[in-house]
């Protein structure tokens, strides 16, 4: 099944793959004969140090540590793993300043607000290795992005959606900000997939990370627009926050929802059958990826930046089918089984 291959790939890429090798080292550099190449090398890893720096302070969060801690015990570097406590543009600026201030060689931002964060991402790019992780900020001076491509992971929805209301209906989306390049590319290819089937959006209600209000926003639309047939979560939290709302009006299985990401509350409602499904993205190969490119930047090494600076990982769409094997495989990834 496809969420098996893909996860069980992940797990090798991360298992198996190493920084490549700097312009000083040879090719057997790094290895268990202790030859100076790689004496040099390890040195030179342990003394680095690189950031990683989240929108927001979303469980699904820990998943991407996972992988940049599991990056940090096999590249021997150090790093620093940052969340902003409000997931505010604000808070990310005092956060890159002060890992400007402890010395870093490189930072991996999912930033906030790209648009108007584009002057203060130049600065960092000008000083220290930069790259954006999970949001990209494409008009930046950043050296690369990881993550998701998220005008496809829109359409992956859309066919959630589809499969939610196969004879068309009315459509709600939930999002903490539409500043983020990811929320604006996942509607984007929400509206593409969704085109011709029908299906009307009938707002996109956004709540700037306050979970209290994503809640808040899911039961006024219920109220307001007591037609709606399917709820769409954009982001992380959005998923559980439009479940407890659902559940607690009283229309739990009647209004479908759809929604992203891995939070144990989503796959709980994934396995329950109260949602329809979620997109998953793999933020533990961000975590990893993002922290193996940061130490071959610092070793002079490019050599995986691809000529459009995008690095995608595979999203998957989980249903109730597949929840309970991709559930499984992500505790044993993220050490939690």
């Amino acid at each position: 099944m496809k969420y098996i291959f893909l996860l069980a790939s992940l797990v090798a890429l991360v298992a198996g793959c190493g920084p490549a090798p700097g312009p000083s080292e040879t090719a057997g550099a790094g290895n268990a004969e202790g030859t100076p190449e790689a004496t040099a090398s390890d040195a030179a890893r342990s003394a680095l140090t690189v950031a990683f720096v989240t929108n927001n302070p979303s469980d699904f969060w820990k998943i991407a540590e996972a992988g940049t801690r599991k990056a940090e015990r096999e590249l021997g570097c150090k790093v620093l793993f940052r969340m902003p406590p409000n997931g505010t543009a604000q808070e990310q600026q005092q956060i890159i300043q002060d890992l400007l201030a402890m010395g870093v060689a490189g930072i991996a931002i999912s930033p906030k607000d790209p648009v108007n964060q584009t002057e203060l991402l130049n600065d960092v790019a000008a000083k220290v290795h930069l790259i954006t992780q999970d949001s990209d900020a494409p008009e930046s001076n950043r050296a690369c992005y990881i993550g998701t491509n998220n005008v496809q992971a829109g359409r992956a929805a859309a066919e959630l959606v589809k499969r939610a209301l196969p004879d068309g209906g009315k459509i709600a989306l939930f999002v903490g900000s539409m500043d983020a390049q990811n929320a604006r590319d996942r509607k984007r290819g929400l509206e593409e997939g969704l085109e011709g089937a029908g299906i009307e959006v009938i707002g996109t209600w956004t709540d700037e990370t306050d979970r209290a209000k994503a809640m808040a926003n899911v039961q006024d639309t219920l109220i307001t627009h007591p037609d709606v047939g399917c709820l769409v979560g954009l982001w992380a939290y959005n998923g559980p926050a439009i479940l407890n709302a659902v559940r607690d009006s009283g229309k739990l299985d009647q209004v479908k929802i759809v929604c992203f990401d891995e939070e144990d509350e989503t796959l709980q409602g994934v396995l329950d059958g109260h949602i329809v499904g979620t997109i998953v993205q793999q933020p533990f190969a961000f975590g990893y990826q993002s922290v193996r490119l940061l130490c071959e930047l610092a070793a002079g090494d490019e050599s995986r930046v691809p000529p459009n600076k995008q690095i995608f990982i595979d999203v998957l769409s989980v249903t109730q089918e597949k929840a309970a094997a991709f559930w499984a495989q992500l505790k044993e990834l993220t050490g939690k089984s």
